[in-house]
């Protein structure tokens, strides 16, 4: 915060606003522990940073769930090439981690990373149905680098969402850039669906639709895309699309500012008000 009271909106570090994590059940708690932090960097410098959610850990392998905007330029939708990728855990360990697969049309990705055993992954249950403006749910973010966990509560709506993918569906927990990627959960620990990030509301992608695009993933095993992803990245990496660039979902993200807190506070309150 600078002189003067004046405090930097947008930005990676930014912590939600309202911060329940010391008032969550048991299983939430539990759940938070598969959440971890990842940053890209070029030639040194931060590309991005968002939220990740352990979804499986096998032999010296470990996956992370997270959002492709890690690695996707914001001007041409497309994945940066030659970037370096770190995973930041809960237990204050860090490692390079992978790219093995992304789907841009819906934002996700697959990063690996070896060598550091991880006992906790994300819940998936497919029979859980969440009841829109009743059930509570709970979206948690990790800050880079501290590891620092954030959870914010809320409830499922019945809106649209304002983003190109109609398959997004809308909670009311109110997150900042930093939970990108990172789990909405239910107070049982289950995995609802990914967190993405509006001003004004805050996008999943439900649960159902990532296992679906992850068998596909696990199934196939192959480069589809048109640009062939062995070029720009590892010689590993899978793409999971065809479609050209110019016609792809856009997940559009607000860049940083400077703003007064008062101004924070009267937005803040006018979110509140329309839901």
């Amino acid at each position: 915060m600078l002189e003067g009271g004046m405090r930097l909106l947008f930005g990676f570090e930014e912590e939600f606003a309202e911060d329940i994590g010391n008032d969550l059940p048991k299983a939430v708690i539990d759940a938070s522990q598969c959440v971890v932090s990842l940053a890209s960097f070029d030639g040194g410098k931060r590309f991005f940073a968002c939220s990740g959610i352990l979804i499986s850990c096998h032999k010296s392998t470990t996956r992370v769930l997270t959002s492709a905007s890690l690695v996707t330029t914001s001007d041409t939708n497309d994945i940066a090439g030659n970037l370096e990728i770190q995973v930041y855990l809960q237990d204050n360990q860090n490692t390079i981690g992978t790219l093995q697969w992304y789907n841009l049309e819906y934002n996700i990705a697959v990063v690996s990373f070896a060598n550091l055993h991880c006992d906790e992954s994300a819940k998936f249950n497919n029979e859980v149905q969440i009841k829109p403006h009743r059930d509570v749910v709970v979206a948690i973010g990790s800050i880079w680098k501290t590891g620092k966990l954030m959870a914010t509560r809320g409830v499922v709506t019945r809106r649209k969402t304002k983003l190109d993918c109609e398959e997004l569906k809308i909670s009311t927990c109110k997150i900042t850039k930093a939970g990108i990627g990172g789990p909405l959960i239910d107070l049982n620990g289950n995995f609802i669906g990914m967190n993405f990030y509006d001003k004004e509301q805050t996008p999943y992608l439900p649960s159902n639709i990532i296992l679906r695009l992850l068998s596909q993933y696990d199934a196939e095993r192959t480069v589809v895309d048109e640009v062939i992803a062995h070029e720009v990245m590892k010689d590993d990496v899978i793409a999971d699309e065809v479609i050209d660039s110019t016609e792809r979902n856009r997940w559009p993200l607000p860049k940083p500012c400077w703003h007064h807190p008062s101004s924070v506070v009267r937005e803040y309150k006018s979110y509140k008000r329309k839901h």
